[in-house]
């Protein structure tokens, strides 16, 4: 051998002994009845399958399969085994290994792993509970359930979650307290039940955990946990407070619920191969509801994990609620859509933090803010305009304002790119006075409360938009900012800007989301080593802090069909969404309707902004009648929307065969709202769905039907009387929608209810009509 083709031998042998085959996580579905069929039988043509657990034979087989053909691609990394609300496994793996999972008998799909995004003193007397009354009296609140949290993890020595006067944990309880950094077995109480970490799927996105900024432990370092936990189900605790705002007694919605923290999201997101795995085992560990304020974009169900996980945990009679998503007011923006999770939207109460701004022209203008200080005097008010050096200047973002311009005033800043606190930061370390901080048209009415370092506030659209033109029309312009408290009685409840709106990106046939709750300015527990601000250089410490988002309304609900389960602990997941769904409300405690505050074209809020309404625990706890759905019938409607075999079977895990002969449309899921989808607005242009209703009121009552009609629309309903002889009996009906080729609708459209009525009972249901 010549020396140059030496070289090239060695050149060759190094490159290929150093070669890095590059993987990446799968969260891959297997069909249980094929696998279970394979371990009495061959198995996978080889006879060691039934000696080894079916996910380790199902590893062998890639990985040897691909061995000749991927030297220095390794073996496939198992990361998760799901077997309870799924069925499958997460693991890294090669895409040679990839093909050979097509070769296993019973292998459905493989999806790729994502990062996910996390999406109270006064709240539970603004829903209308009250203590020792109806659904907080001492036997409905006697009873065992069990809330497991999906988030960032708790703080477990904080007061809401302490464990005085409760009974022993039940013994169906099958959950563990798994130690950690800063956090052992003994970290775990009868109040907080469990504690479970699951970080594989994140630390293959982002490497090893930083234990500097977060705990590798199911102690929460950021304290969206906790304060979740605590608005599900955080103890009363008295005389609880930021710094005096908002006073009062802190409590969950079912304040002697058990609590499982499954921590899931750690500083970039939340994987959903660990998403998957933590709501697999908060099932087998016995959750009785299960509340995730986290999510991503609508999909189709069966590319979804959350659905695809959350309909096993349905199927286990295990209720789940999810946030639906902080995108608004933009249409379409709703996640968390699948028909059998429960998608909570975000609103106000009527409680404030304001503040008001006064301009030197004498005009005075209402905000928000927690600042806890004094007012400032009458200050030049200023706006940094964008620079070649700092094109992102009127947002205030890092470094990029000019001391020198900025310093001893009050400076206008635009929402948007960095936190809203962190604006005020960069204006107190330029040496600025103060901050007011600006709101889109987009961003509309919103008013965010947030503990800003130095004297802030946030103003809504039209103020903002008056203060820029003052700015630039005054000769000296100047501004004051006074700060009021707290304050209550403003109409509410009303919609959140923020707050995903819909249709469904996936499908219009169901309407998201379902309900609102309480999600702007929401006081509950929070980590006393984070500072309320998120700021490094914050060193305030809280132990309630005050935070708004869906990731606040979910737990509310969450806590709320904790509620409902204890009052009727037969009922299934379906029928207690119905229930909260059915006798939501449509209108504020000054009786008008709920306004939008994210709205360019009306002041009020539709069902693609509220969902059925507002919700009304005490109301929920008797509504009369319900309407059921059977996992049947989650899979029929799945058929209707012409998902293949191999699609459903994600879903069903395998046992499920559509109707070869049946006319099925989605329209006919027994859902307690009304979708309805026209191609065109030709007149007549009809549809009709079937509904069956059950009865859980009186046993001997009648109801009649009242129909709101949407415009452009005609809606008859037959029978228009329905009674009943007894409880738990079932009874149907048909609606039908035409089209009356109405081309005065704003939009595309249009709304309207159907309510059956008896005596106290209004079993209400929203109808969406869109024109395609």
């Amino acid at each position: 051998m010549n020396f140059r083709a030496l070289l090239l031998f060695l050149a060759f042998m190094v490159t290929k002994s150093v070669a890095v085959v590059e993987k990446q996580t799968y969260i891959v579905h297997m069909d249980k009845t094929k696998m279970e069929a394979s371990v009495h039988s061959q198995g996978l043509a080889k006879p060691w399958f039934k000696s080894k657990p079916w996910f380790k034979s199902v590893i062998d087989f890639i990985s040897e399969a691909s061995f000749e053909e991927e030297e220095g691609g390794g073996e496939p990394q198992l990361l998760y085994v799901y077997e309870t609300s799924l069925f499958g496994f997460a693991a890294q793996l090669s895409n040679k290994q990839l093909e050979y999972l097509n070769q296993v008998d019973g292998f459905v799909a493989a999806l790729p792993d994502e990062l996910l995004t996390l999406h109270t003193t006064y709240t539970p007397h603004f829903l209308g509970l009250q203590e020792g009354e109806g659904l907080w009296s001492a036997s409905n609140l006697a009873s065992d359930v069990i809330i497991g949290v999906l988030d960032t993890g708790i703080w477990p020595e904080h007061i809401s979650f302490q464990d005085t006067g409760l009974s022993k944990v039940p013994s169906r309880w099958k959950g563990a307290c798994e130690a950690g950094t800063n956090f052992s077995a003994s970290s775990c109480n009868k109040k907080l039940v469990g504690a479970r970490v699951f970080l594989q799927g994140y630390e293959k996105f982002a490497g090893r955990i930083n234990e500097t900024m977060d705990y590798r432990s199911a102690r929460d370092a950021q304290g969206h946990g906790s304060h979740t936990a605590s608005t599900a189900a955080g103890n009363m605790v008295k005389n609880a407070s930021f710094f005096g705002l908002a006073s009062g007694s802190a409590s969950g919605m079912r304040y002697t619920s058990r609590i499982a923290a499954y921590k899931v999201c750690w500083r970039l997101g939340c994987a959903n191969s660990d998403i998957l795995a933590a709501i697999d085992k908060a099932v087998a560990d016995g959750v009785d509801v299960l509340s995730l304020s986290l999510g991503g974009s609508a999909r189709p169900y069966y590319s979804d994990s959350i659905a695809i996980a959350s309909f096993g945990a349905t199927q286990n009679g295990v209720f789940v609620s999810c946030s639906a998503g902080n995108s608004g007011p933009f249409s379409s923006t709703v996640g968390n859509v699948a028909p059998w999770i429960m998608t909570v939207a975000a609103s106000y109460t009527d409680r404030s933090f304001p503040t008001q701004v006064k301009l030197g022209n004498g005009k005075l203008f209402k905000g928000s803010s927690l600042y806890k200080g004094k007012k400032t005097n009458q200050l030049p008010l200023v706006y940094v305009n964008s620079s070649k050096e700092h094109r992102t200047a009127q947002y205030c973002t890092k470094g990029s304002l000019d001391p020198k311009f900025v310093k001893g005033k009050i400076v206008a800043c635009e929402r948007g790119i960095n936190s809203r606190t962190a604006k005020g930061e960069e204006v107190k370390m330029a040496g600025g006075a103060g901050m007011i901080l600006l709101n889109s048209e987009n961003q509309g009415e919103e008013l965010f409360a947030d503990h800003h370092v130095l004297p802030g506030t946030s103003l809504g659209a039209s103020a903002s938009k008056i203060i820029r033109s003052y700015i630039h029309s005054a000769k000296a312009p100047t501004a004051s900012i006074s700060f009021q408290g707290t304050a209550y009685g403003d109409p509410a409840p009303a919609m959140a800007a923020f707050s995903s709106r819909g249709p469904s990106a996936v499908g219009g046939d169901v309407i998201k989301p379902d309900v609102t709750a309480p999600g702007v300015n929401i006081l509950a527990a929070w980590p006393p080593i984070t500072s309320p601000s998120m700021l490094k250089s914050d060193k305030t410490s809280a132990v309630f802090n005050i935070v708004s988002g869906t990731s606040m309304s979910c737990p509310h609900v969450s806590g709320i069909a904790a509620l409902i389960k204890s009052a009727h602990n037969g009922w299934s997941p379906a029928a207690i969404k119905s229930a909260l769904m059915t006798t939501a409300s449509v209108s504020n405690n000054k009786g008008a309707a709920i306004a939008d505050y994210g709205s360019k074209t009306s002041a009020l809020a539709d069902p693609f902004a509220f969902g059925s309404g507002h919700v009304n625990p005490e109301r929920a706890s008797d509504p009369g009648l319900v309407y059921d759905i059977t996992t049947k019938d989650y899979l029929n409607y799945l058929c209707s929307l012409k998902y293949t075999p191999s699609q459903i079977a994600l879903l069903s895990k395998g046992n499920f065969t559509c109707p070869k002969k049946s006319a099925l449309q989605a329209g006919d899921l027994n859902y307690p709202s009304f979708a309805v989808l026209f191609g065109t607005r030709a007149l007549k242009a009809s549809v009709t769905f079937k509904r069956v209703v059950t009865n859980v009121g009186n046993p001997k009552i009648s109801y009649a039907v009242k129909v709101e009609e949407p415009n452009g629309v005609s809606v008859r309903v037959e029978p228009r009387n329905i009674s009943f002889r007894k409880t738990g009996q079932k009874m149907s009906y048909k609606v039908s929608f035409v089209s009356n080729g109405n081309t005065t609708v704003t939009g595309n459209s249009s709304f309207g209810s159907l309510t059956w009525v008896s005596g106290k009972y209004a079993v209400r249901s929203p109808i969406a009509v869109t024109w395609k």
